[in-house]
């Protein structure tokens, strides 16, 4: 049950993911140039009261030096990367089947 539950949410991961790389393609062609949305920025249209949280949180409560650079790279990483990484590490978790 949870190895399915696992496997849906990271196929719904990539299927995001290769949205917004379509999104970014689409988006360059008119502009003439790569113009991709951050993952921080995404987050931010979605939900600012959590990304501020999570950053005080962290830099509060686990390791300061952990916000930047490290997770600061990860928000301005396109979205279309961050989400099918994670979706993808999310199916590996899940691992293979028995059957």
């Amino acid at each position: 049950m949870l190895r399915t539950l696992l496997r849906v949410v990271g196929f719904s991961l990539v299927a995001v993911a290769v949205f917004f790389l379509f999104r970014d393609l689409w988006t360059s062609l008119e502009a003439g140039g790569w113009t991709a949305v951050a993952a921080g920025e995404l987050w931010y249209r979605w939900h600012p009261a959590s990304l501020n949280l999570a950053q005080a949180a962290i830099q509060r409560h686990v390791l300061p030096e952990l916000w930047d650079p490290w997770i600061v790279g990860v928000l301005l990483a396109p979205a279309s990367l961050v989400l099918g990484v994670v979706g993808l590490l999310v199916m590996a978790l899940a691992g293979r089947s028995r059957g």
